[in-house]
C-alpha cells in the first residue's frame, strides 16, 4: 500500500477566490499569492492518485489565523474524507495562536480527524510562545493516540517562499516540550535527524519522532533517503508529496536514484503510515 502522508486540499470558495482570503492571512498570500501556485480539492487530488498509484493520502488545509476560515478548510477535510472512504485521511489544520485553537481541534478530532496538521509558525518560527500554544492542542492528541504534523524547515540554505525562521534549537525544543507525542516533523525535520549520530540525549528524544519526505526534491539530494535510512531508520521516515507542489512520481524516481533496498522503500512509502495510523 501507497501512503502520501502529505497533501493540501481546499474548499471551493478559496481555490475559486483566493485573493479574498489574503486579508489577515500573510503565510497564505505568500505561499498563494502566484497563480501558479496550485489549490485544488479533494476530486482531484483523488484523481491524481489514481493516476500515480497512491492508495491513501492524508489531508489538509492551512493553518488559518482566522477561525472561520479555519473552520470552512477543516469541515471540507472532514467531508472529503467522509466522500472519499479508504482514500482520504484528514487532520485538523489550523494557527495555535487563534483564540478557538483548542475548542476547534476538539470539534475536529470528535469529527473523526486524526489529529493535527500541518501546524505552521511562519512568521515567529516555532518559539516558546508557539509552544505554549501547542500545548492543549498537544494534549488532545496524546489522550487520543493521535498524530501531531509540525512544519519545519532546514535553518541554512537559499530561501524560499514559507521557509520560516525556525531553528534546529527550536525544533529540539518542541519535541523535548512534547516526549510522549506521536509527531511527524515535515520537510525532513530541517535536518534534525543527522543529529541521530549523537551519543548522547537525542536518540531518545526522537524516539517518537518521524519525518516526511515533503517538498525533498526541491531540497535535498537523492542521497538523503539513503542516508536518513542509515542514520534513524527507514522505519522512521513518511512518504509525503505536498501535493499539489510535487506529484509522487518525482519522490518514486529519486528513492530509486538513491538505490536504497525494497524493504526500507516499502516502509517509507505506506508501511509506517498505516503503523502510525493505525489503518
Amino acid at each position: 500500500m501507497i501512503i502520501d502522508c502529505h497533501t493540501h486540499i481546499f474548499p471551493a470558495a478559496v481555490r475559486q477566490n483566493r485573493e479574498k482570503y489574503f486579508r489577515g492571512e500573510p503565510a497564505f498570500e505568500l505561499l498563494y499569492a502566484s497563480p501558479k501556485a496550485r489549490l485544488v480539492g479533494a476530486g482531484e487530488l483523488v484523481a491524481a492518485m489514481d493516476a500515480q498509484g497512491v492508495d491513501r493520502s492524508v489531508v489538509f488545509g492551512f493553518p488559518w489565523r482566522d477561525a472561520r476560515t479555519a473552520r470552512l478548510n477543516n469541515d471540507y477535510v472532514m467531508e472529503a474524507v467522509g466522500r472519499f472512504p479508504g482514500r482520504l485521511v484528514g487532520l485538523c489544520c489550523l494557527d495555535p495562536f487563534c483564540p478557538q485553537a483548542e475548542a476547534e481541534t476538539r470539534r475536529c478530532l470528535e469529527g473523526g480527524l486524526a489529529g493535527i496538521g500541518e501546524l505552521a509558525f511562519y512568521q515567529s518560527g516555532i518559539d516558546a510562545a508557539a509552544l505554549d500554544k501547542l500545548a492543549p492542542l498537544m494534549a488532545l492528541c496524546l489522550t487520543n493516540g493521535l498524530v501531531a504534523m509540525i512544519h519545519t524547515n532546514e535553518p541554512v540554505g537559499h530561501l524560499y517562499p514559507g521557509k520560516t525562521p525556525n531553528t534546529l534549537r527550536q525544533i529540539y525544543d518542541l519535541v523535548r516540550r512534547f516526549p510522549e507525542n506521536k509527531i511527524v516533523l515535515a520537510h525532513w525535520g530541517g535536518g534534525l535527524f543527522f543529529y541521530q549520530l549523537l551519543k548522547r540525549e537525542v536518540k531518545a528524544a526522537l524516539q517518537n519522532v518521524y519525518f516526511d519526505t515533503a517538498a525533498s526534491p526541491y531540497l535535498y539530494d537523492p542521497d538523503v533517503y539513503r542516508v536518513a535510512c542509515e542514520l534513524v531508520g527507514s522505519e522512521k521516515i513518511l512518504f509525503g508529496s505536498d501535493y499539489p507542489l510535487l506529484g509522487p512520481a518525482r519522490y518514486f524516481a529519486e528513492m530509486a536514484a538513491a538505490r536504497i533496498s525494497d524493504d526500507d522503500r516499502e516502509r517509507i512509502c505506506g508501511g509506517n503510515a498505516a503503523r502510525l495510523l493505525n489503518f
